[in-house]
């Protein structure tokens, strides 16, 4: 049966597939077969040629092709034995010498019996893949190449690319035979030195080993020579300069270097390698500057590729290469299409990506080999102008990835293959004629700005296999016509506008992920049985829709979901629960009801738990804090949860974020936390805990959060002076419970992560983490500026101190004053006294502070006028006395902020100083209706943050993959932090809090 095979469509392995099998006439000389070879003297069968014959299932280990004992030659490459171990009966070909079963989808253990066949001089194991070509699916272990080594002491070719090989050393390799001509081991997952030995072999003519990075090692500087043809290190991280003995190896054809820690300068001896067809060493640190000219030398190049800095005249026609078929220029700074391309006839592939060519495309390239050229990439660059057509017969690769294209989408010839244009400004409709692309594979638009409903056509392209356009405007329901896509396996169209019911009608055997995030989605997923409707689904996203409707508890359960995001919808009913396999799961801010069942804790391959903003009751699990040593995100928060926290943390767990907030919890904290050394936030807030400040919780290494604002904690805040405590806290909030005595100096002196001034070195921006492509933002709530704000991305310059609402007494200590990246500091409502320490001047990063409704006395430091970001200065009910300071911006605050301080007097208060005129009347701005801002903000949806950009808004975001092309999803949030900082630069206008739809 014929099904989709790599053959026709690979640009590596050109071969044409057709069913030889299918000629085969019982009634002739089976010798005479397509395919079949015969002994001219014994007429038996000697070798059997079925690569890319269209052969499909499952290839038993009593299959009728065993019978062939006189098989000298076997080549089933290129074919789909899906499911398929490589037989150990294979062994009983005692006499064969060539074996090929690349490309065919075996998968397993390599089997140790192929080791008994002693003759082989040629074994090809190479580029086994599972059925959706994601990942390698046959490893070779180490007891069992050892054996290879020993028993096949006359193999001449050895061929394992893909295969997984990471149990074995490269070392291994220095015992292969004096009569290897062949070695390659591309992509093998092999790491550790390589023995430079073997590029001594006497015989050896190609040496692969590309694509393993972490497998190292130098070249021979000496002694290095040899009918060696082919060289392939690039991806490896092979280091030290290029030998002059390079120079030795005059039989080179092809030398590919791309991608290593190569440095220093190119030798010189490089330009004495005549033969050279393929020269590739793009991607190293090499120095100095290389003359362009210098590679017309080589007569006989095909392939040339290289990220050098090049001196090259871009308007001349000078340089020749009259044999050229690739080339690539990538990341060689160039700054214009440099015309001699123009003279180039026969190019098939084309790679001028990641230089900083700018302004629009010169008519004149669209003229580049028209007849032969089938690869062209010019992502990452400043391109700009429209595209009016693709002018290339041949073309099957086009990349315009990260550019400033503008205009129609342009649609490449029907022969495309592969068609990646996202992050442009391409507009308006899809083009019906996109549909004219039968052989599309791989289409990417995403992050453009294209419009209208999708083509009603686009089942035509029945070989896609990967489909992206999310981040655009599409509108309306899907194509029904995408159910003919049946080789679909990538599906994302989330951050549209698309409205559609669930497409469960879409029969698609393959698909893997699908992603319908962020649009307008609706009705029930009337889903029972998952696995038999998406049997091959593995991600699946749908949050941030308008989808209704219950779960059926256990319609996941039977599934190979490994991401389930349910997230900002309308679902109610019961939890559904996740796979035994699933390790990203958020039913968040959903109608969900009910109990958490302990058979949540079934799925022991969780990473991220996300239930928030649910109507879920009861206790929590006694399981769900010790089931999985790889859980690393649990988030319960704004649930009606009850009861007390499990006791019992496993230790050596992997917990970075606990949010627990907005619950019914009772009791004390359980000291299994300090089990959770890898724990980052922790957020306790809202809940009904009674206990005394946890000092032993500041032993963790990694605490950055901590919040526990609304309890019931009590008491002083004891700790021991010269302890090493909460050294890498940023946010600490105890806020609204009942703390007593002097705040904690000794506490504060060990804030050392909100005394050092990282100024983000080396630091990510946010408190995030990606869990393999899924991705989690940590959210709190502070309060920030005189109102409670939600933080749904933490920036990790952001470092607070709530502690308002107590019973704190005495001064304040002057240790505050060393916290230098300080942003926000809350003391309000206590029972302090004393003056306000000058030493707060020293925090020149503060924002807001908040020293209101306690009893402070004194005058206001000068300083605190000195302190240019601040934004939000509260020092109302106190009793402070003297001036305002006039001559800083402190007196452009609203009255409210000092208001209740009978001794004070001075602009804004309406109370003048002794010796002072009368002062101006209040400001508009002074007098700012916040009632009618409100009710205007009411009306409006807003996301809103401060002005160091924090961000109100969406909590998760999935990326999806894009194969050897960048993976993160640019969210568009960025413009809407400088606004919304913008915004907040005003002291007297308010931060929202505000949830979205």
């Amino acid at each position: 049966m014929a099904s989709h095979f790599s053959c026709d469509e690979d640009l590596y392995y050109p071969v044409t597939s057709y069913p030889k099998t299918n000629s085969w006439n019982k009634r002739l000389d089976c010798c005479s077969w397509d395919g079949v070879t015969c002994d001219g003297i014994t007429g038996n069968i000697v070798g059997l040629d079925l690569t890319c014959s269209w052969l499909r299932g499952t290839l038993h280990s009593n299959s009728s092709l065993l019978l062939l004992q006189h098989l000298r030659s076997l080549n089933l490459s290129g074919n789909n034995f899906v499911g398929s171990q490589i037989s150990p009966n294979l062994s009983a070909f005692a006499k064969l010498t060539h074996l090929n079963l690349s490309r065919s989808h075996f998968l397993g253990t390599v089997p140790g019996e192929i080791s008994r066949l002693s003759k082989l001089v040629s074994l090809d194991l190479s580029y086994n893949y599972d059925v959706t070509y994601s990942f390698p699916s046959l490893v070779l272990e180490n007891t069992i190449f050892t054996k290879l080594l020993q028993n096949l002491t006359i193999v001449r070719k050895l061929v394992l690319d893909e295969v997984n090989m990471s149990t074995i050393s490269p070392m291994s390799f220095a015992k292969l035979p004096s009569s290897l001509t062949h070695l390659r081991v591309s992509a093998c997952s092999m790491g550790g030195m390589f023995p430079d030995i073997v590029f001594r072999l006497p015989s050896l003519i190609t040496l692969c080993l590309r694509s393993n990075p972490n497998m190292f090692g130098i070249l021979p500087k000496s002694n290095w020579t040899g009918p060696l043809a082919y060289l392939c290190l690039d991806g490896t991280s092979f280091s030290g300069v290029i030998p002059d003995s390079i120079g030795n190896m005059k039989r080179l054809t092809m030398l590919s270097l791309s991608d290593c820690k190569f440095t220093g300068h190119i030798p010189s001896s490089l330009w004495n390698l005549k033969q050279l067809q393929v020269l590739y060493l793009a991607g190293n640190n090499f120095s100095g500057v290389v003359e362009f000219e210098i590679f017309t030398k080589f007569k006989n190049l095909r392939m040339l590729n290289v990220s050098l800095a090049l001196n090259l005249t871009y308007s001349t026609l000078k340089y020749k290469f009259p044999k050229l078929e690739v080339l690539g220029l990538p990341s060689c700074n160039l700054t214009k299409f440099p015309y001699f391309l123009n003279s180039l006839e026969i190019l098939t592939r084309l790679d001028l990506s990641f230089n900083r060519i700018s302004g629009e495309i010169p008519k004149w390239f669209w003229g580049i080999s028209p007849n032969t050229l089938e690869l062209l990439d010019l992502s990452h660059n400043l391109l700009e102008g429209g595209i009016q057509q693709l002018y290339w017969k041949r073309l099957r690769y086009i990349n315009l990835l990260n550019n400033s294209f503008r205009g129609p989408l342009p649609i490449p010839p029907p022969s495309t293959s592969y068609f990646i244009a996202d992050n442009n400004n391409f507009t308006g409709k899809i083009p019906s004629s996109i549909c004219q692309l039968s052989s599309l594979r791989y289409l990417c638009l995403f992050n453009n700005t294209l419009s209208g409903n999708m083509p009603s056509c686009f089942g035509n392209m029945t070989n896609l296999f990967y489909l992206n356009l999310r981040n655009n405007k599409l509108q309306g329901p899907l194509p029904r016509s995408l159910v003919k896509c049946a080789n679909l396996a990538i599906l994302f169209l989330g951050y549209n506008e698309l409205c559609d019911i669930f497409p469960r009608w879409l029969e698609a055997p393959h698909l893997q992920q699908l992603d319908l995030e962020h649009n307008q989605f609706y009705g029930r997923i009337k889903l029972t049985n998952f696995e038999l409707s998406f049997p091959a689904l593995e991600a699946f996203f749908v949050s941030n829709n308008n989808f209704t409707g219950e779960w059926s508890t256990e319609v996941f359960s039977n599934t190979s979901l490994v991401v389930i995001d349910l997230s900002n919808n309308k679902f109610g009913g019961p939890i559904p629960l996740p796979s035994s396999v699933t390790f990203y799961y958020s039913i968040e801010s959903n109608k969900m009801t009910g109990r958490i069942s302990p058979l949540i804790c079934n799925a022991t391959k969780l990473e991220v738990i996300n239930l928030s903003h649910n109507s879920l009751i009861g206790t929590l699990p006694r399981c769900l804090t010790n089931f999985s040593t790889d859980l690393s995100v649990l988030n319960l928060q704004m649930n009606h949860l009850e009861g007390t926290i499990p006791q019992s943390f496993c230790w050596r767990n992997s917990l970075k974020t606990l949010d627990l907030s907005r619950n019914h919890f009772e009791g004390t904290l359980p000291r299994s936390f300090v089990n959770c050394r890898c724990l980052e936030v922790l957020d306790l807030s809202d809940n009904q805990i009674e206990d005394k400040f946890p000092t032993w919780l500041g032993t963790l290494p990694e605490l950055k959060v901590l919040i526990l604002r609304s309890n019931n904690f009590k008491d002083l805040l004891n700790i021991p002076e010269g302890a090493h405590l909460f050294s890498k806290l940023h946010i600490l909030d105890l806020s609204n419970n009942n703390f007593k005595g002097p705040l904690p100096a000794n506490l504060i002196m060990n804030f050392k992560a909100m005394v050092d001034d990282e100024n983000g070195r080396d630091k990510p921006l946010y408190m995030e983490w990606i869990y393999r492509g899924s991705f989690y933002e940590t959210s709190v709530t502070v309060m920030m500026k005189g109102l409670d704000i939600e933080l749904v991305k933490i920036l990790t310059v952001f470092k607070t101190i709530d502690l308002s609402h107590n019973s704190f007494q005495g001064g304040i200590p002057e240790v505050f004053g060393d916290l230098h990246s300080l942003i926000g500091l809350n003391l309000s409502h206590n029972h302090l006294t004393g003056f306000i320490p000058p030493t707060l001047g020293n925090l020149t990063k503060l924002e807001w502070l908040d020293l209101s409704s306690n009893k402070l006395s004194g005058e206001i430091p000068r300083v605190l006028g000195d302190l240019a970001s601040l934004g939000y200065l509260n020092l109302s009910k106190n009793q402070l006395t003297g001036r305002i300071p006039q001559d800083k911006h402190l007196s452009t605050f609203s009255s409210n902020f000092f208001s209740g301080n009978p001794g004070l007097c001075g602009t804004p208060l309406p109370k003048a100083c002794p010796g002072d005129a009368q002062p101006p009347l209040p400001s508009s701005l002074s007098n700012f209706n916040h009632k009618g801002h409100e009710s205007w903000l009411k009306q409006k949806e807003v996301w809103i943050g401060y002005a160091s950009g924090i961000v109100i808004g969406m909590s998760i975001a999935y990326i999806a993959f894009e194969t050897g092309r960048p993976r993160w999803f640019a969210r568009g949030v960025r413009m809407l932090e400088r606004k919304a900082a913008k915004w907040m630069e005003k002291p007297n206008r308010k931060a929202i809090k505000f949830h979205g739809s």
